[in-house]
């Protein structure tokens, strides 16, 4: 057997240089289903959102009115139960229930993105219903005036606002599941925590190899933290731009200057 270095830096240098390859496929693994799972998770949360704030009033249809009420308290019950109960409990109850009880074989693959995605979806859904909440109802009222049905309101009017609203949260979500996938070790997912504890097994370098693990989730979550500042940054805009007035019999030039309110040059 292998005789591990004395010191701390030299059992952490030992373990990245044989075991640097299962480190970096656990990392993948881990961003790939944090990835996907926050982006699912993100439509599933829109979509919800979306129909949890479908106005239900007494000029609609009786079989309309109930139709909407019945799927509001299913979501409701939805978005509650996620949200109320442990991603690591979900995990087991899914993979191992869906065996049990209706003799689906999940991979575990499948089973891990399915997991996240839902997850998500059940946070993202409760985000997406503030964030359409927050914006001013009057524009919500110009655009039914102008003839616009909820669902044009929605996708041309309230969502491109709400969304940077959301934005934040969203790149929050994707933090959270950087971090929570390693719950999936419990259904055998091969993410980064499970090849850590691999890695830490073999030696019984516990603290060596989750130090290395712990450095790893942290460039990761770094990483992707700056990259969505980067993207609200550019949802906001320039700081300066021009106003385009398109008649030109009071505007000889046809175009004015504009400064964004709080730079101090109004």
């Amino acid at each position: 057997m292998t005789s591990l270095p004395a010191d701390f830096f030299g059992r952490i240098l030992f373990l990245l240089e044989r075991y640097g390859g299962s480190f970096l496929r656990g990392a993948g693994v881990t961003m790939a289903i944090a990835l996907v799972g926050t982006f699912i998770g993100c439509i599933i949360g829109f979509a919800v959102g979306v129909v949890q704030t479908i106005p239900i009033t007494k000029r609609d249809a009786l079989p309309k009115r109930i139709f909407l009420k019945a799927v509001k308290v299913i979501l409701s019950a939805y978005v509650e139960i996620f949200r109320g109960t442990p991603m690591m409990v979900q995990a087991m109850f899914i993979y191992y229930g869906s065996q049990s009880l209706f003799h689906i074989n999940m991979s575990m693959w499948f089973a891990a993105y399915f997991i996240v995605s839902i997850n998500t979806g059940a946070y993202m859904a409760e985000t997406v219903r503030g964030g359409i909440l927050s914006i001013d109802p009057g524009q919500t009222e110009g655009a039914k005036a102008i003839g616009m049905t909820h669902f044009q309101t929605m996708t041309s009017v309230i969502l491109p606002q709400a969304l940077r609203n959301i934005m934040p949260q969203i790149g929050n979500n994707l933090i959270i599941n950087i971090k929570d996938t390693c719950v999936l070790s419990i259904i055998g997912t091969v993410e980064l925590f499970f090849a850590a504890k691999g890695v830490a097994g073999t030696f019984y370098t516990y603290f060596e190899a989750f130090t290395i693990a712990m450095v790893i989730y942290f460039v990761l979550t770094f990483t992707c933290s700056r990259i969505l500042r980067w993207a609200e940054h550019k949802m906001d805009g320039p700081d300066n731009y021009d106003l385009a007035n398109l008649d030109t019999l009071t505007q000889t030039s046809g175009m004015y200057p504009f400064k964004k309110r709080g730079t101090g040059d109004e």
